[in-house]
């Protein structure tokens, strides 16, 4: 194994991933497998959404998804609290008609209360103080969650001394804290699915682009547990990793 061609190559991987922006994982395409959940989250918003709704996209990456609705662009508003997404987002959207909004880690949502009749989440944290202060009466909030045992499985091999907080944010939790917001619950679902890797650019492009998930990860860092993942890959044909994804649909009662 030379694994000094290995640290070069991987270190261009690396440097490969500062062109990434908004939401878009292309690249990865052919380069990884993520088992999909029985519920579709796009189809679960278009079953409620119609076309005279206020609507609010919670954490909306670069818009990609929302684009995809075809929502009218003056009833529709988006958080965004990444600053190089949000500022993708004013120069795109803000122009058509879209409210662009950044939004800061308390949560707080700069919008009048009663404002929107369906607030979507997808992957975003969320204030449900704030969710319910500007959804109407008998509004919907609907989101997919990332929970947490979510990555645990690579972050436990890859990141020295790694050791995870707590694992308390799932349905379960999540539910209670819906149902004693007077939210009813329409839908909800849990899955635990298989992520898989067939090359180390691709992971190591993963590793950087979900920073959060994977604190600190550098090439340089954590050279020798990935040469331990490159053996896995050689051995098995991929790297295994887990998700862990949640998904409810709650009707605001107020």
């Amino acid at each position: 194994m030379d694994e000094q061609r290995l640290k070069k190559e991987w270190l261009q991987s690396e440097k490969r991933q500062k062109e990434f922006s908004g939401w878009d994982f292309s690249y990865l395409n052919d380069r990884w497998y993520c088992e999909e959940p029985v519920w579709n989250y796009r189809e679960l918003v278009l079953t409620h959404l119609s076309k005279e709704m206020m609507l609010l996209d919670m954490g909306t990456g670069g818009g990609e998804l929302l684009q995809t609705f075809h929502h009218p662009y003056r009833k529709t508003a988006v958080t965004e609290g990444y600053l190089p997404n949000y500022e993708l987002l004013v120069n795109d959207l803000q122009p058509k008609g879209v409210t662009v909004q950044f939004v800061e880690k308390d949560g707080y949502l700069a919008f009048p209360d009663d404002s929107f009749d369906l607030v979507i989440n997808s992957h975003e944290s969320f204030s449900l103080t704030e969710v319910k202060r500007v959804l109407k009466k008998d509004g919907l909030f609907i989101s997919q969650q990332v929970g947490d045992f979510n990555g645990v499985n690579l972050a436990s091999r890859l990141l020295k001394g790694y050791k995870k907080e707590g694992f308390d944010f799932h349905l379960a939790t999540v539910k209670k804290e819906l149902e004693k917001a007077d939210f009813d619950i329409l839908r909800e679902d849990e899955a635990y699915l298989k992520q898989l890797f067939f090359d180390m650019p691709g992971l190591i492009y993963y590793l950087r682009t979900i920073k959060w998930e994977y604190p600190d990860f550098s090439v340089e860092k954590n050279f020798e547990e990935l040469l331990s993942l490159y053996e896995e890959l050689l051995r098995h044909g991929s790297i295994f990793n887990m998700q862990h994804r949640f998904v409810f649909v709650a009707k605001n009662r107020k």
